[in-house]
């Protein structure tokens, strides 16, 4: 029997809940991925402000959800296998404790493990602009092993909605973990003209 692969979804307290909510959409479509979902109380309210939907909807996308303050749960342990975790949207705050280790919910808990482990964290971080203390915060997770991908469009694929501006973000997050998918057109050689 073949085993999922098991990847954490965390959801923080920061503008742009949309980011998480559809990396579970896209990987409900993957049976052979198993996701685990740890999401803190101000998302579930800044996702029925910004998306209009109910929180208990999105906690139905994920096939495990993990209570934030559940410090006993399988994903705090390095002992349970996943291949990583992605946090998006990722607050300064969340971003703060994973850098100073500062396990004090079970996102931050679940990130440090990951770090600790050698396993894949996708940080898309959703603050600007940024002053110093921020910038050395991402230094530090980036020094630990962390990948800092915030949410920054790219145009020469010709977005004409912001569904196609989130799903090129997602569709970055999914490439670091090797799934393939369709979420948006990639760049090719000749698209604006090769140089001479």
């Amino acid at each position: 029997m073949t085993q999922k692969r098991k990847i954490i979804i965390g959801i923080s307290g920061a503008s742009g809940t949309i980011y998480g909510v559809r990396l579970l959409e896209i990987l409900r479509e993957y049976p052979a991925i198993e996701t685990h979902l740890v999401i803190s109380d101000i998302a579930k309210e800044i996702i029925e402000h910004e998306n209009g939907r109910d929180p208990d909807d999105i906690l139905a996308l994920a096939d495990i959800v993990h209570s934030i303050t559940n410090l006993g749960a399988a994903i705090s342990s390095g002992s349970f296998l996943t291949e990583g975790m992605i946090i998006a949207p990722c607050s300064v705050k969340s971003l703060s404790g994973i850098a100073n280790s500062y396990n004090d919910n079970l996102l931050v808990r679940a990130a440090d493990v990951c770090l600790k482990e050698r396993r894949k964290l996708i940080i898309v971080l959703r603050e600007t602009p940024l002053h110093l203390g921020h910038l050395e915060l991402m230094t530090k997770v980036t020094r630990y092993g962390a990948t800092l991908l915030p949410p920054m469009p790219s145009f020469y694929h010709k977005p004409k909605t912001i569904d196609d501006i989130v799903n090129q973000t997602v569709g970055k997050v999914l490439d670091n973990f090797g799934i393939i998918h369709n979420l948006f057109k990639r760049w090719k050689s000749g698209e604006v003209g090769d140089e001479k």
